[in-house]
């Protein structure tokens, strides 16, 4: 008896490697599923403008970094005693007009430096609804606390999240045309839109990034975060305490099936080395002092060696370093 229900994700049309530059753009489970390539060493560029969750903000924060332009003053405004930028999020923001730029164009310079070689694009999308201040009809990327009277709330097309990502999609490979694209849609539901709201919000991004995905089928994948789970994890212990949120046994599994779609068979091996020299290095013994441990540093440092050797690629320069540091 099966009491479950399995989502198939077919492989990829592209892969992920320890060679390829990645820049994660998105919702707060982009920054899952880039903290999960980080830990294992891959090159990421992780949310350049902190975490945006609709299309039309992360279309802004992308075009940004493929011109970028410096932030000045005038991008800025003053809240509650801190300086606020509406396209980046709250961690940019500083009680120091000057510092809070400097972040930002910080930022910006590496992340558009990090963009040029990137071979790997990943996008989640988390709402299909923006707010757009009222004086001016812009996009906010996030609206600080701001009061809600200063908004207009509205649900994008699927047509319009098409039009414009087809045409920064296009400019972005005039300039970069080895880049392969990734979409997700975030697992996250959001609360305050409603039941209903919600699955109208989800839908629209789904539909969405299929029309895309079927415009360029060899450029553009699409990984089935959401139905894994909606479907696949359908249990609420498989959630945050918030009840919205996945827990971090579902963003592991989650990350295992993306390893299965988008992971050469050599990438998973050297994962699974990876993984075992890890576990060492973390490990903590009752007796550092003891032959034993000593050997077993020496068999962690030879592993680490060899898979080096193997994988020039995969840098264990700092761990290798670790390592001869607790031999002496």
């Amino acid at each position: 008896m099966e009491f479950r229900t399995p989502v198939s994700i077919p492989k990829a049309p592209f892969e992920f490697s320890h060679t390829d530059e990645i820049t994660l753009l998105g919702s707060c489970f982009v920054e899952n599923i880039g903290d999960k390539l980080r830990e294992n060493k891959f090159k990421v560029d992780i949310n350049p403008f902190g975490v945006v969750y609709n299309p039309a903000s992360i279309a802004a924060s992308l075009l940004r970094l493929l011109r970028p332009e410096r932030f000045s003053p005038a991008d800025l405004f003053r809240h509650e005693g801190a300086y606020h930028s509406f396209a980046h999020h709250s961690r940019f923001s500083s009680l120091s007009e000057g510092e809070a730029l400097e972040g930002m164009n910080r930022g910006l310079a590496e992340s558009s430096d990090r963009l040029a070689k990137a071979s790997r694009l990943a996008i989640t999308f988390g709402t299909a609804y923006v707010y757009r201040l009222k004086k001016n009809g812009r996009v906010v990327s996030n609206c600080h606390k701001l009061p809600e009277k200063m908004f207009d709330r509205e649900l994008l097309a699927v047509e319009e999240i098409v039009s414009e990502w087809k045409s920064l999609l296009l400019s972005l490979w005039e300039h970069f045309p080895e880049l392969k694209v990734l979409f997700t849609v975030s697992p996250v539901r959001h609360a305050r839109d409603g039941a209903h709201g919600n699955q109208l919000s989800k839908s629209t991004l789904l539909l969405a990034i299929h029309q895309l995905q079927s415009l360029y089928p060899e450029r553009v994948a699409y990984f089935a975060a959401y139905e894994l789970m909606m479907d696949d994890l359908r249990d609420y212990r498989f959630y945050a305490g918030d009840m919205l949120h996945p827990s971090s046994l579902a963003v592991d599994y989650i990350w295992q099936r993306f390893g299965q779609a988008f992971f050469s068979p050599a990438t998973q091996t050297v994962l699974r080395e990876w993984q075992e020299i890890r576990k060492a290095i973390d490990h903590r013994p009752f007796q550092p002092g003891s032959e034993a441990y000593r050997r077993f540093i020496m068999q962690t440092l030879l592993k680490a060696e060899q898979l080096t050797g193997k994988f020039p690629y995969f840098s264990l320069s700092n761990e290798i370093t670790l390592l001869k540091s607790k031999l002496k």
